[in-house]
């Protein structure tokens, strides 16, 4: 009787991209794939831990696994599992914790599926992170996630990512291409570039720092695999995002014109105490330079409330900054305490009631932004990339420029691509549009 296996992903893009690598890992060994909601012999949860609620929501995922087969294996992996291997493995019904270094080899921990009284733990002090495993998702999504870098060796105050992942380094040039081919020759449309900080691209293994390539040359080689018919990059520093690499994405073959540029905040003294390597005037003239060659580029934010020391002054700086700047759409995060970083002995700690009442005005901010960049899109010709999922009778999908649009369901059009007219935006916020 062949085995079967569950997935289940918490946290970003790179999560993804790794949870279908281990997947194929299992299939590989024998084991079918079957939904989480599914009775499965093995769980596998790739954890996140980069908010609290995501450490939260950990113990809500093992009870449902346990819900569906009580008698299930059930394995944690990924950044939580790194940062807190005990705490996970005591939460009942866990059986096997697994770091960062490894997630990637699971199936060798699996040989017996039966029940452990408490969780198994295997993991590495994170400085032995310093070797590179390639991944990138597929069958999970529309588009493709591939993983060119892992690692940061940013020194945030607030994050806990250095000390889940380890220090920078990237896939070679040669498998970051062979992959892509391999993604393209599965009929995927669209890959999305994904890693902990991609602009720092090019570092090597075991703790050779040298660049054997940069962010730029990747975005040049890519552009040239014959197959791809959308590349699209997942977030990149502010001061690593280059006018070269802008200006080629401007006039580039594959690469659509959408940036998610991580700002944290509109307050210099706040960006200080972060220790993130840039001012809001570099942030502004990264916005400048994209909107000078890319008018009607899609622009999204990262920005995070209450952190410590965040007055009310400095929090209507950032919102001030970001109501004057033409971005398109925010990701905001509230701030939450995280263990051993800096930013969690700070004084200036904001109340948990004004953080929330922050996050409510720049999410209220978001949704006006996002409005006003649509509006400004109707009655442009954009291409379509349809999703491949039923979403309660309609199918939805993005323009290059990541304009959500939607139409009644229809399996033919999933995963395909199409010219179209962008025409009224609905109350649902989603734009309809006629095809051309």
């Amino acid at each position: 009787m062949r085995k079967k296996v569950a997935f289940y992903t918490l946290g970003c893009k790179l999560n993804f991209s790794e949870t279908s690598t281990i997947a194929r890992s299992f299939a590989d060994e024998n084991f079918d794939r079957v939904d989480f909601s599914d009775n499965a012999d093995i769980y596998v949860i790739n954890t996140c831990s980069v908010t609290e609620n995501a450490d939260k929501r950990f113990k809500t995922i093992v009870k449902q696994a346990q819900k569906v087969n009580p008698e299930a294996f059930i394995a944690a992996v990924g950044c939580y599992a790194q940062l807190k291997p005990q705490e996970l493995a005591a939460v009942d019904g866990v059986d096997l914790v697994l770091g960062a270094t490894e997630k990637f080899k699971i199936t060798d921990y699996i040989n017996d599926l039966s029940k452990n009284d408490f969780g198994e733990v295997h993991s590495c002090e994170i400085e032995e992170a310093d070797f590179y495993v390639g991944s990138y998702s597929i069958g999970d999504r529309t588009r493709a996630f591939l993983k060119v870098q892992d690692g940061c060796d940013y020194k945030c105050t607030y994050c806990t990512i250095p000390l889940a992942r380890g220090i920078s380094r990237s896939d070679t040039l040669e498998n970051v291409l062979k992959n892509a081919k391999e993604i393209s020759e599965k009929g995927i449309k669209e890959i999305v570039l994904t890693g902990v900080n991609i602009g720092d691209y090019g570092k090597g293994e075991f703790g050779n720092k040298r660049h054997e390539h940069t962010f730029f040359e990747l975005v040049q080689a890519l552009d040239k695999v014959d197959g791809i018919e959308r590349l699209r990059i997942s977030s990149i520093e502010p001061n690593l995002l280059k006018n070269e690499t802008i200006d080629y994405i401007a006039s580039s073959r594959t690469f659509v014109p959408h940036f998610h540029v991580p700002l944290q905040s509109g307050s210099d003294t706040i960006l200080k105490l972060m220790k993130r390597r840039y001012l809001t005037r570099l942030y502004v003239d990264r916005v400048r330079r994209i909107r000078e060659v890319m008018p009607d580029a899609c622009i999204g934010v990262d920005v995070i409330v209450g952190f410590p020391g965040e007055t009310d002054d400095y929090f209507l700086d950032t919102y001030n900054f970001l109501a004057e700047l033409d971005i398109s759409y925010l990701h905001v995060f509230t701030y939450s305490e995280r263990e051993n970083t800096l930013a969690a002995k700070m004084d200036g700690v904001v109340p948990h009631d004004v953080r929330k009442k922050r996050s409510k005005m720049l999410r209220g901010l978001s949704v006006k932004k996002r409005r006003a960049f649509y509006e400004g899109q109707i009655g442009s010709t954009r291409t379509v990339l349809f999703e491949s999922e039923n979403k309660e009778g309609y199918i939805h999908g993005f323009t290059e420029n990541y304009v959500k649009v939607k139409m009644p369901w229809n399996p033919e059009y999933a995963n395909t691509l199409h010219r179209v007219k962008l025409n009224t935006i609905d109350e649902d916020g989603m734009v309809r549009f006629e095809f051309i």
